[in-house]
């Protein structure tokens, strides 16, 4: 075994570099992965770019897949050899007031996965046991590594909507995030409907699941889903604020727009049609370890998958690149090595 390993590490903002990082072993409570597979994801722009506060150099990546190959002190209920992935949240401390009260994605110790310290970049890299995912032995660790954070926020999100069979429910946005939250609505039993901007999506929403299509460059989104009944749940996955507003009068009374895409626009909607109707505005974040692995397992059982383009690792900066300029069709994953795209025998 190879005392180094490669990694891609951002060494200051906006570069990337590619180095040899020495081989450690797990510490107390932490596992060591050989990663096959990394997706690249949009919240990897706060590692690329510095959004976050960064000990620079970091190594980016919170979509990782791979196999363990040594186990840190205190470490139960995983084995070496087990398939894992790793998400955005890189492990709760399981005795904060939140985690006290079951809410791990919003404990008060938990790091992020490639921002507070290294992720999936890399041919190599530590993670805390109490956020490690299972991944299902029929999905490949290159299918398996977008469900990891787009996935699984779009899954939860819908997952804890107050929705239930039959019901309109709204998908913004066919990108990364959407077009995964159609598939998985029309297999939760929703009502679905995409909307996008422009009719040559209309053959895609449809294809992923969509029973109705709602281009906003040629009709009001909300007076079209208002037509249909009303949406009980509009899936925001853009990022602009604008389209928020602009979607929030397509609710029906009580329904809940759930905004997943990060943006810099403010959200302005009006206080008439959030009062008028009990109308509710709400973010949602990603979910914890257990609802991962119900997402995985999910999305085996339904087929769903993510439309993805593989990039060797050496080629990360131009796999973010393409991700950051909206070309990607629709996730980058970075591979280590021909084995990455084999499910668990």
């Amino acid at each position: 075994m190879s005392a180094t390993y490669r990694a891609i590490e951002v060494p200051r903002p906006g570069e990337f570099s590619e180095v040899r990082k020495p081989l450690l072993d797990p510490g107390p409570n932490q596992v060591r992965i050989r990663v096959e597979a990394c997706g690249v994801c949009h919240s990897d722009s706060g590692t690329v770019e510095g959004l976050f506060p960064i000990n620079f150099p970091r190594v980016p990546g919170h979509e990782a897949v791979g196999r363990i190959d040594a186990l840190g002190a205190s470490v139960q209920g995983w084995a070496i050899g087990e398939r894992v992935g790793v998400g955005f949240l890189g492990g709760s401390c399981g005795y904060c007031e939140f985690c006290r009260n079951g809410d791990l994605v919003n404990c008060r110790n938990q790091e992020y996965t490639g921002i507070h310290h290294d992720g999936g970049y890399a041919e190599v890299m530590l993670a805390k046991a109490s956020g490690l995912m299972r991944i299902p032995k029929d999905l490949s660790s290159v299918d398996a590594a977008p469900l990891l954070c787009a996935g699984l926020t779009t899954f939860s999100a819908l997952q804890n909507a107050p929705a239930k069979s039959g019901d309109l429910v709204a998908v913004l946005g066919i990108g990364g995030l959407g077009h995964l939250g159609v598939q998985y609505a029309r297999q939760m039993g929703f009502e679905v409907a995409a909307i996008a901007r422009g009719a040559d999506k209309a053959d895609l929403a449809k294809k992923l699941g969509a029973h109705h299509y709602i281009d906003s460059g040629s009709s009001d989104p909300a007076t079209a889903l208002q037509a249909l009944g009303g949406a009980q749940i509009v899936l925001v996955t853009a990022s602009s604020g604008k389209v928020v507003s602009e979607t929030f009068k397509g609710l029906r009374p009580n329904g809940v727009s759930i905004v997943l895409g990060v943006g810099p626009e403010p959200i302005e909607v009006s206080t008439m049609d959030l009062i008028f109707g009990s109308r509710k505005l709400e973010g949602a974040l990603t979910g914890n370890p257990a609802t991962g692995d119900e997402t995985l397992r999910f999305s085996s059982l339904a087929g769903i998958a993510a439309m993805i383009e593989t990039v060797p690792l050496e080629k990360a900066a131009e796999a973010y690149a393409r991700m950051m300029a909206g070309k990607a069709r629709f996730r980058m994953v970075l591979t280590m090595n021909d084995q990455s795209v084999h499910p668990n025998s």
